[in-house]
């Protein structure tokens, strides 16, 4: 089985983080001769690193949910053809992500010639420099070993980015030592010369002018820059990637036509097909865990209540953003991210955790009245069209979107004409007061006082696959009802803040 180079050279590890591996002893260019490196493009790194995983059956892109039938065969295709690529897709749809997880295809470590502004490998220089270098010292040229961490870098587009910050500019400050315009160590490169030898990403593509886009063209399709004209060419090894919103190309801007010609593959991407997906991609990247003890939390706190999201009222949030990604009053060209999702969990359990505070309960679980609070975690995540932009139009559509997904979650459940006993109950003028600062014993004790209702919640707790011996898991369920009860149009609601009273 062939196998990549740096096999040889380094034993496997993940791909995730940085090089945690030393690098190898070899500090010279004789010292790199005795060892097993050989010279490989970036881009047939890429793809050989590419092709061991997939014999070894190993995972491509640790942590990307969803894609695996759609966008990631895009992705190894694109590799294994060593192309340059344009991830194109909406907001939240792990562009980003995906971009930066392909330097973890990349070798661990790899040499360069020491004392270069432009990384150079020491067997196949391309720079004037670097062949000056080996010319004089032989043997004894002096390398380093730069880390796949060093070989990645990503620019944001704006319309501020200049020709010298992507490709370089003359150095006034050397042409006055005497150096001539023509020679290489005149300029002061770019990022993408400084990225040689990795792999450089351009975020928001279509933000960049045209004249800046033509300024890449060289650099996708001969593989070379010139800089102020002069005859200063480099034929560099990198591989580019980009990102862009495919409104854009009619929004904030456009990709000139002869730019998208010269990409290789262009990657689309999308958002969850199913609610099961969404749920597992929001559950892996939401901090739920309040009492963890992830990176740069600072420790944890015995005394902060542990927090419990029923998958039902998970399944309401996914299921509200996916009507959201429907719905003919939000800007479907804008797309509603991912991250929309995400920080709607974040901030059911961020109320479900202050009640738990506030009352002393060790375990709380959170309910429907904690759905109050997502409503700040929509604002600004999605664009309402012109007509419907007005004041608090965006919060009402999003509890109309909440409520029709509560509707749905529920008739998965039960049948409301299951309960007409207890809407009966309330037809006799009873009225009952739920919130998100009321204990869960308080709501379970309200429950009773509505004949058949907590032998109602009791019944639905167990549809739910929840405890229904828990005070807070009765409580929840019984929430739940009483909301599933309101949108079927049974029950009728008077809300106040986060206080809601059912009544018939």
């Amino acid at each position: 089985m062939n196998q990549p180079h740096f096999q040889l050279l380094y034993t496997p590890h993940s791909a995730q983080g940085g090089s945690a591996q030393a690098p190898p002893a070899a500090t010279s260019l004789g010292a790199l001769r005795e060892t097993p490196y050989r010279y490989r493009t970036v881009k047939q790194e890429l793809r050989e690193n590419l092709i061991f995983r997939l014999r070894e059956g190993t995972e491509v892109f640790p942590g990307v949910r969803g894609y695996d039938q759609t966008v990631l065969p895009q992705v190894i295709h694109a590799l294994l053809s060593r192309h340059d690529m344009l991830f194109l897709g909406l907001r939240g749809q792990a562009k980003t992500r995906m971009i930066r997880l392909l330097p973890g295809l990349m070798d661990p470590w790899i040499p360069v010639i020491e004392g270069l502004e432009v990384p150079d490998d020491p067997l196949q220089p391309m720079t004037t420099l670097g062949k000056r270098m080996i010319a004089e010292a032989g043997d004894d040229t002096p390398l380093r070993w730069l880390s796949r961490a060093e070989r990645f870098h990503e620019k944001l587009a704006t319309p501020d980015v200049t020709i010298a910050d992507l490709i370089g500019e003359i150095d006034l400050v050397k042409h006055a030592e005497g150096r001539y315009l023509s020679d290489e160590s005149t300029m002061h490169f770019g990022l993408i010369p400084r990225t040689n030898r990795g792999l450089f990403a351009v975020n928001e593509l279509p933000d960049l002018s045209p004249r800046i886009q033509v300024g890449l063209f060289n650099v996708l399709e001969e593989r070379d820059i010139q800089i102020r004209g002069y005859p200063v060419r480099l034929a560099l090894d990198v591989c580019l990637v980009f990102s862009a919103n495919p409104e854009d190309y009619t929004n904030r801007g456009r990709i000139v036509t002869p730019l998208k010609d010269r990409i290789g593959s262009v990657i689309r991407t999308h958002y969850p097909a199913t609610t099961d997906e969404a749920m597992q991609i929001t559950a892996e990247n939401a901090w739920t865990d309040r009492r963890g003890t992830e990176a740069g939390q600072g420790g944890t706190d015995p005394d902060l209540p542990q927090v419990i999201v029923p998958p039902y009222l998970h399944r309401v949030i996914e299921q509200a953003v996916t009507l959201a990604r429907g719905s003919s009053h939000i800007n479907q060209a804008s797309g509603v991210s991912v991250r929309t999702s995400i920080a709607c969990l974040e901030n059911l359990v961020s109320s479900a955790e202050r009640r738990g505070v506030m009352t002393g309960e060790p375990v709380v679980v959170a309910r429907v009245s904690d759905l109050a609070h997502v409503l700040t975690s929509t604002r600004g995540k999605i664009e309402l069209l012109m007509a419907d932009d007005g004041d608090n139009t965006e919060d009402k559509l999003v509890e109309s979107l909440l409520g029709e997904a509560v509707k749905a979650v529920f008739g998965t459940r039960a049948d409301p004409e299951e309960f007409v006993a207890v809407s009966d109950r309330f037809a006799q003028g009873l009225r009952l007061t739920v919130g998100d600062d009321v204990t869960a014993d308080a709501v379970v004790a309200s429950l009773g006082q509505v004949p058949g209702l907590a032998q109602a919640a009791l019944d639905l707790a167990g549809r739910l696959e929840l405890d229904g011996d828990d005070p807070q898991m009765l409580a929840s369920a019984g929430e739940f009802l009483l909301e599933g009860l309101y949108v079927n149009n049974v029950l009728s609601k008077q809300r106040r803040g986060t206080i809601s009273r059912y009544s018939r």
